[in-house]
Parts: C-alpha cells; structure tokens; sequence
C-alpha cells in the first residue's frame, strides 16, 4: 500500500537574528513514512522539533530541504515544492491543522466556530448547527457556553472548541497537537473516541502528544525526536 506521508531527509533550520545571527537545527534529515488510516504520535521533548516537524508538513514552515510526498486525491505532490494556492487548496479540501491553542475571531460564538467549517462548504446554518451542538454536547461543554464567546472561556474548554471545530468535517490528513491537553479524564477519553471515529472513516492522523494515557489509547505507534531527529 502507497504511503499517505513520505517524509526523506527533511530538513529546517532557522536564524536567530536577535542571537547575532545563531543557526539552530530544528530538524536533520527526518525519514519516516505514514500509512492510510494510521494515527502517529509525535513524541520528545519542548524544543525537540514535534511543532516544526508538523508546521513543515502543513507548509506553515518551508522547509531548508528533503521531500514530503503526499497522496491527495490528486497524486502524490511534494507538499515542499506547491506553490501558496496549491497549498491553499489542499489546506481546504484535504490537510487539517488544530494548534494547541484557539485562535477565533473574537465575537463569534463557540457554536458559530464550531459549525463554521461545514458553512464553509455550503451546509444550512441549521444542519451545521445541529451537527456542532451534537459534538459540544458529546464534549461535555455546557449548552449554557454554546452562544457564549471561546475567547473568554477556560483553557480547557477552549480545548474543546478547538478539537470540535477539527473533528466536524473530517479531512484526509489531520495534523492535531496536544488534543487532549487541559481536559478532565472523563472529556480526554471523548476525545480520544472521536479521533479513532475519525481514523474509521479513513482520517490519518498525526498527533503531538505528551500525555501518556492518550498515546497509549490512540495512537499506533510513536515517532519520537531528540534535538530535530528521530531516535527510535
């Protein structure tokens, strides 16, 4: 079976101009393939590349080399060689990205933020509303908080927010980074469901993660890095 994600000798450095111009290796030639369906977790610690590893696939970074063949529904691409509107489009259909931290417009509603992907895609208010109150419901977040502003909430129900809005309309490739960080135990086995739901219905999945327990219940196996390489 043809790989989702090929990744051969990436490469990204940046330069610290604040630091007199100081070079630092974020990452040195990483190899590592991901199958169709497969979730991965990126492991190591802060400053060991998982963030830049991820920003480099979703093209947030350029990378200073190497590949990372992708097989959209299009062929395989070189997601390092796309131009901005290629990455664009692929960014729209295909490639999702949830930061650890949600970033929202700051008078929007959280049923709004939720809801606004499937609006997007030309959805009925109605149908996406219903579909977003069914996850912020799954999620545990209070109705009282559906109409209220995410930007005044909670750190970890701003969690769910942002995980809802990941997870509504499913893409091929979900790049997600501490998903479960700042829930309760009862809210991070939810989530964990949701993203093996998505893995069902053929989602790939990379995931950064330093929670034990959601490794263990989520992923398949474990990229692990140390100073931007993969040591296992």
């Amino acid at each position: 079976m043809q790989p989702l994600l090929a990744i051969k000798n990436l490469h990204k450095s940046f330069t610290m101009h604040i630091l007199q111009g100081k070079k630092i290796e974020a990452l040195i030639d990483v190899n590592f393939t991901v199958a169709p369906g497969e979730i991965i977790g990126l492991t190591g610690k802060s400053g060991s590349g998982k963030s830049s590893l991820m920003k480099c696939i979703y093209r947030t970074y350029l990378s200073d080399g190497g590949t990372i063949n992708y097989h959209s529904n299009d062929g395989v691409v070189d997601l390092i060689a796309l131009n901005d509107y290629e990455i664009l489009h692929l960014r729209k259909t295909e490639i999702s990205y949830c930061s650890q931290f949600l970033s929202v417009i700051p008078r929007v509603t959280a049923l709004q933020v939720v809801a606004q992907p499937l609006l997007k895609k030309g959805l009925p208010a109605d149908m996406a509303n219903e579909k977003a109150m069914f996850i912020l419901k799954a999620l545990g977040l209070s109705e009282a908080l559906w109409s209220g502003l995410p930007v005044t909430f909670s750190g970890g129900e701003q969690q769910r927010i942002n995980v809802a809005r990941a997870i509504i309309d499913p893409p091929k490739l979900l790049l997600i980074d501490e998903p479960t960080a700042s829930l309760d135990a009862a809210t991070k086995a939810v989530v964990i469901d949701m993203l093996i739901g998505l893995k069902s219905q053929g989602t790939t999945i990379v995931c950064i993660s330093h929670d034990e327990y959601t490794l263990q219940h989520l992923v398949n196996r474990c990229i692990h890095l140390e100073k931007g390489i993969i040591v296992n």
